[in-house]
């Protein structure tokens, strides 16, 4: 079966006409939908994986895929990222140090060949994990107000243009410690959101503060946070078990359920205050 893609291969939504049915009566009407191409990520020529994502702030994208993946671990060592639009998707074309590329090629040589590898060819829990080393007392982020988590709620609601218009996006924001939120990045995908997000803030060398995600926090998204140096995740749903062992390990707050006035704390309360 060929898959027709869209007119516009690299917008982050779509028009479609469709047939809307209200009050017993069907009616022809456009529909503006979210866009989910394949991107390929490719190291210094090496295709290295593909992902489906929203075709827009792709240079934070595989600036953050690269980072929380391990593929580098700073952005000194990214030394470009040229897009190219091909008929069937997008090729991110990254250009970096020679070490961490032969570190990449030898990851890939030794999970070539192998099935039923679970975990994306991950040996060991160690691998699958990818974590920092850590102390889980250092504080990275100092104390935070209930207040500031509660105003970055409200204020990433009013800041997704792009669910606005299609329903279909997650978000993920970094807010400062009074709750004022920075800087947003949206995708089809919450894991494609906060690689996003973490582009932007190494590129302008953020720190502290705190992530809000419009998703759960999965283990993957708290990996994703331990991997760059951040230690608040705030969800709006919530979390997985082992996402919260693994934020007690880490010395990460995690909260979820983070609505209104109200929200659940799971790990590192001692963070949080009044």
């Amino acid at each position: 079966m060929k898959i027709r893609f869209a007119p516009d291969i690299s917008a982050p939504s779509n028009q479609y006409d469709v047939k809307r049915w209200h009050d017993g009566v069907f009616s022809s009407v456009s529909d503006t939908l979210a866009e989910e191409v394949p991107i390929a990520l490719v190291y210094n020529g090496v295709s290295h994986a593909v992902m489906l994502a929203t075709p827009h702030d792709l240079e934070d994208f595989a600036l953050g895929f690269s980072l929380t993946e391990g593929i580098l671990q700073d952005k000194s060592e990214l030394y470009g990222i040229e897009v190219q639009q091909q008929s069937h998707g997008i090729e991110l074309h990254l250009a970096v140090s020679s070490q961490r590329f032969a570190l990449l090629k030898e990851h890939r040589r030794n999970l070539a060949g192998r099935t039923g590898c679970g975990l994306c060819g991950a040996e060991s829990l160690t691998q699958v994990f990818r974590l920092p080393d850590r102390d889980a007392n250092q504080q990275l982020t100092g104390q935070l107000s209930m207040r500031s988590i509660f105003k970055a709620y409200d204020g990433i609601r009013t800041k997704q243009s792009l669910r606005f218009k299609t329903g279909a996006t997650h978000a993920c924001a970094w807010a400062d410690a009074a709750g004022d939120i920075a800087y947003v990045r949206e995708d089809v995908g919450r894991h494609n959101a906060l690689d996003k997000l973490i582009g932007v803030l190494s590129k302008q060398a953020i720190t502290g503060g705190f992530i809000l995600t419009s998703s759960r926090a999965s283990y993957e998204m708290v990996q994703k946070v331990a991997m760059v140096g951040f230690d608040v995740l705030a969800a709006i749903s919530a979390p997985t078990g082992l996402a919260v062992r693994i934020a007690e390990e880490y010395g990460i707050t995690v909260l979820g359920f983070v609505r209104g006035q109200q929200c659940v704390v799971y790990s590192h309360a001692n963070r949080m205050m009044e």
